[in-house]
């Protein structure tokens, strides 16, 4: 086809949006590493996370029981997990321990959070189970959603993107030295 019919049928006439290509996120949207995936030595990613290093897993901060990382898809810069060592899909299923470590992690990430970005408040949360929106519905984990005022503009409302101002590894190292 010559380019003036492209243009008639309106292919190729730019669009004048702005494009932000994101293809790491396939490995997201393929549901790759996430437990229940048959592909052979598949291992759930919050059980294989504790064996690598702080920097190459995105490691804060280890407990006896359970340790905090950065979610590689945030929702907001310091988006971290809380996560039982243990592989444990169910909230009622964790030890009385395990639920102490949890929920002092949870306080302390938010403590952390607020100390090194000065967030405004947060969202605390797990979804149990994967019609609660559970993305790893096999190994429980504890979201702390950094929020600020006006953080939530137009980016992920309308091009359904989400704007991260910090390298992940600088987010985890400042993270990791103010954890208390």
């Amino acid at each position: 086809m010559s380019d003036e019919v492209l243009h008639q049928q309106g292919a190729g006439v730019p669009d004048e949006l702005e494009r932000l290509w994101t293809p790491h996120r396939m490995a997201y949207i393929r549901g790759e590493n996430k437990p229940g995936d048959a592909t052979p030595g598949h291992q759930c990613p919050f059980c294989r996370i504790p064996t690598l290093g702080d920097e190459e897993g995105l490691v804060v901060h280890r407990g006896d029981l359970s340790f905090a990382v950065l979610n590689l898809y945030p929702y907001s810069p310091g988006h971290l997990m809380v996560c039982p060592y243990r592989h444990v899909p169910d909230y009622t299923e964790l030890t009385d321990d395990e639920t102490h470590e949890i929920a002092a992690f949870t306080q302390s990430a938010m403590r952390t959070v607020r100390s090194v970005s000065g967030a405004h408040g947060f969202n605390l949360g797990m979804n149990q189970g994967a019609v609660a929106g559970a993305g790893i519905a096999a190994h429980l984990h504890q979201h702390v959603v950094p929020r600020w005022s006006g953080d939530q503009n137009f980016m992920p409302i309308i091009a359904r993107t989400r704007t991260l101002p910090q390298l992940m590894t600088d987010t985890r190292r400042l993270l990791a030295e103010a954890w208390h």
